[in-house]
């Protein structure tokens, strides 16, 4: 018996609602005609009409393939439940894109802004470096010492140097803070998908499959 091995990431992403497994999962088998062959079998309503996130199990990819080859002993070492994301093929980026962009750069300046100059004004830097200023030269400040230009530099540099980001190039091969995040909200998102899927009442689910039946007949 020959044993085909299977792995499929949490979430992966399709552009067609023909959905093969090769598009899902990464597949291996010492066999190369099965593994070419399993490659191209569709999973049966993997995705709905409209784009969105579909939760699917392993077993349904597993049951596929031995409904083909039941010699073939199936050796799972990715995900148990996964989510198949179906979204339409973006065109190239437009005038419309590059408006979303500059949208989101002037939000991301003030907002930025907003939010420095309102911390420097709760905690009242400008009246603590009057003071430190005060204290060591002898003389009252002006607003544009030393010390102001000195943080303002040191707030600019310590930013790029924590993002770990600057003129679209890394400073060091870790991450940066933002992919960190993202990539923690993005497993968050995914695994309370699944997990409402897996509380879904049996009537919804029950109906749903009803529909997709409805539809592909």
């Amino acid at each position: 018996m020959d044993t085909l091995y299977l792995k499929i990431d949490q979430n992966v992403a399709v552009h067609d609602r023909k959905v093969f497994l090769k598009d899902i999962a990464q597949i291996s088998c010492a066999d190369k005609e099965i593994e070419n062959k399993v490659r191209v079998l569709t999973l049966p309503e993997a995705v709905g009409q409209k784009p969105g996130r579909y939760v699917k199990s392993v077993m349904e990819v597993i049951a596929r393939i031995e409904g083909e080859f039941p010699n073939v002993e199936v050796n799972n070492i990715g995900e148990c439940d996964f989510i198949i994301t179906y979204e339409k093929r973006r065109e190239p980026g437009g005038v419309r894109s590059w408006l979303k962009t500059a949208v989101v750069c002037v939000l991301s300046f003030f907002g930025a802004a907003f939010s420095i100059m309102t911390f420097n004004n709760d905690v009242d830097v400008t009246g603590l470096f009057a003071q430190i200023y005060q204290l060591f030269s002898g003389r009252a400040s002006d607003g544009f010492t030393v010390l102001e230009l000195s943080y303002s530099l040191g707030l600019g540099i310590g930013i790029i140097v924590f993002f770990n980001h600057f003129a679209g190039k890394k400073l060091t091969a870790d991450p940066t803070p933002l992919e960190v995040q993202m990539r923690t909200y993005e497993n968050d998102i995914n695994t309370t998908i699944i997990e409402q899927s897996r509380h879904k009442p049996e009537k919804e689910k029950h109906t749903a499959q009803q529909g997709k039946r409805g539809i592909t007949g």
